[in-house]
């Protein structure tokens, strides 16, 4: 009876999606898209590392899942490796490009054929039918022998060698600090298909965007070296003459990362009812950052247990923090950063990057197309976890982020954050951008909602969208939910226009308040007024087209129609001066005009 009912309520849903939808996947009613569905993939692999010559032979066999009401006729793979070649997408951008990342440069061009990355795939299969397929830049081209219908699933069988290049951007070898192995976007990688369709983008500068799936990696190294990285480490550890054979697994997963050196130390810590954390780090960093490694052990138990109550629980029962790459860069269950750091350093970076395990891995946005919801939620809330934990004492964490954005603001170099992160005219833009306007965004949306409202959205949000590819539209109807207003208006002006708030007081006539809107943006306000008696009295004026007011013990007046380019109010007594959002939770590109003296 049981099954009846099942199959029954499936078939409402389909059918409720229209007459092509045949399949949806992880449907659900919290979901803004009754009909979500995502694709799926399972990953088999082994690989054969040859440490002297960073080279490596693979084998893999993928199952690919249609869950798509389409008929696909072709893939995608990323090779990302590719990159680090001359005359790559990378190497052109970054050497014509205003402001280069210092890290790249222009090293790429400069690569020799031995140290240079690559991906050849020398064999494919679908179901055992070879195809055709031609590798451009970093995406190989696939026309398939037989469409892939909706609801079915195929198998492709795949040989490829590969090289690791020198160290540049993320993954490589020989890192500055001497990690023999940062092993990252290393592997040929299923492009994402979503409502959107493909998102086979070339791998230029930015980030990353994947398919959920589970793992199953068998790596073949060199016996004396430590590997740590995404997935559970199996007992099945086989060793043959110099070489031992691992074997990990990792479940829903949309990513898999390793690193590898023969100095490694290998600590691990407990977080109580949380996952056991693993440390990676060079046995020959000097005795005080060793001790920094030592101490940042506790910190990161702290962080974890910060994030899994503000955020959401961490899913999986280990986490790494592993010396390596090139920075700081976050990955499935682990992240790479460089280990020669203060303690501050070290546990600011740490933060940083675990706090992308909700914001990019879990909620994982498309970051080339959503990079501030990516970095900019994770500066947001590592920046909270940072001032608790290591006893910051800042009365607003996120004051550099707004900061960053309002120089930006003023420059005359901001672009929406509905650009492509490759897009970007300069980098600088980007990165403030990417960081300090999607922090500002996620902090701003506290004083429009209040901050109880936002702690509880962010919760929400992770509740609805975790393993599924969340967009812009979804915190902003978590926050919705949550709070019944009407914030459209939030999404559309912060983050897909540059308009700016900008809010002033024009006079002030004994008990006659009037203030002006000179910005485009619209936003409710915080005033404070100062009576000549000494006396204080804080008021709030709503947005009219947000439909609503947030929780304050403010006097609440009369709703400002954005349209109307002044506002005026009358006060109780005679006014000594006004303060139009004393604490600057509001991004004001101009704060002069917020303070009025009588």
């Amino acid at each position: 009876m049981k099954k009846i009912v099942f199959l029954t309520l499936g078939l409402m849903l389909v059918l409720s999606c229209g007459s092509n939808s045949l399949v949806i996947a992880q449907s659900s009613t919290n979901d803004n898209n009754a009909c979500y569905w995502q694709q799926h993939v399972d990953y088999k692999m082994e690989i054969d590392m040859d440490v002297e010559s960073y080279q490596y032979k693979g084998k893999q066999t993928l199952v690919y899942t249609n869950n798509s009401p389409d008929v696909l006729n072709r893939v995608y793979y990323h090779l990302y490796f590719n990159a680090f070649q001359p005359g790559s997408e990378m190497d052109i951008r970054s050497r014509t490009i205003a402001d280069p990342d210092g890290r790249v440069g222009d090293r790429i061009s400069k690569l020799k054929p031995d140290e240079i990355g690559y991906i050849k795939v020398n064999s494919l299969k679908q179901n055992g039918t070879l195809l055709n397929h031609e590798t451009v830049g970093t995406v190989l081209e696939v026309t398939l022998a037989k469409p892939i219908q909706p609801g079915e699933s195929v198998t492709f069988n795949m040989d490829f060698d590969a090289q690791v290049p020198v160290q540049i951007r993320r993954s490589g070898r020989n890192n500055k600090e001497g990690v023999a192995l940062s092993m990252t976007q290393w592997y040929p990688k299923l492009a994402e298909y979503d409502f959107e369709g493909w998102h086979a983008d070339p791998y230029i500068g930015r980030e990353f965007h994947g398919v959920w799936g589970d793992f199953d990696v068998k790596l073949t190294i060199d016996k004396d070296y430590v590997v740590g990285g995404t997935g559970y480490l199996q007992d099945d550890v086989k060793t043959r003459g110099d070489k031992k054979t691992l074997h990990f697994v990792a479940p829903k997963v949309h990513d898999f990362t390793w690193a590898a050196d023969p100095e490694y130390i290998h600590d691990t810590m407990q977080v109580p009812d949380g996952p056991m954390l693993h440390f990676y780090y060079k046995s020959t960093l000097d005795a005080e950052k060793k001790d920094n490694w030592k101490k940042l052990q506790p910190k990161t138990v702290e962080l974890m247990q910060y994030f899994s109550e503000h955020i959401g629980k961490y899913p999986y029962d280990q986490y790494s923090v592993i010396q390596g790459g090139d920075g700081g860069m976050e990955y499935a269950m682990c992240t790479l950063i460089t280990g020669e750091r203060s303690l501050g350093s070290l546990v600011g970076v740490t933060a940083h990057e675990m706090a992308h395990t909700w914001f990019q891995f879990l909620l994982a946005t498309n970051e080339a197309k959503h990079e501030w919801m990516d970095e900019g939620f994770t500066s947001y809330i590592s920046d909270h976890a940072m001032n608790e934990i290591m006893d910051e004492g800042k009365e607003n964490p996120s004051a550099n982020s707004y900061a960053g954005y309002l120089y930006l603001a003023k420059s005359g170099k901001e672009q929406p954050l509905t650009t492509h992160a490759d897009r970007y005219e300069f980098n600088q833009a980007y990165g403030i951008s990417a960081y300090a306007k999607g922090a500002v965004f996620m902090a701003q949306l506290g004083y429009v909602i209040g901050e109880d409202n936002l702690k509880k959205t962010i919760k929400k949000y992770f509740n609805d969208f975790a393993f599924k590819h969340p967009r812009p539209i979804d915190i902003i109807r978590s926050a919705e939910k949550v709070t019944d207003f009407e914030l459209d208006w939030y999404l559309i002006d912060f983050a897909q226009t540059t308009n700016t708030i900008d809010y002033g007081i024009k006079s002030i006539t004994d008990k006659t308040i009037e203030l002006e809107r000179i910005g485009l943006m619209p936003m409710p306000l915080d005033v404070t007024v100062t009576y000549t008696d000494g006396t204080r009295e804080d008021f709030y004026i709503p947005l009219q087209m947000m439909r609503g007011e947030k929780p304050t013990s403010a006097t609440i007046i009369a709703d400002w129609a954005w349209a109307n380019p002044s506002y005026s109010f009358e006060a109780s007594k005679p006014v000594k001066s006004v303060n139009i959002d004393p604490k600057q939770g509001m991004a004001d590109i101009n704060r002069d005009n917020n303070v009025m003296e009588k």
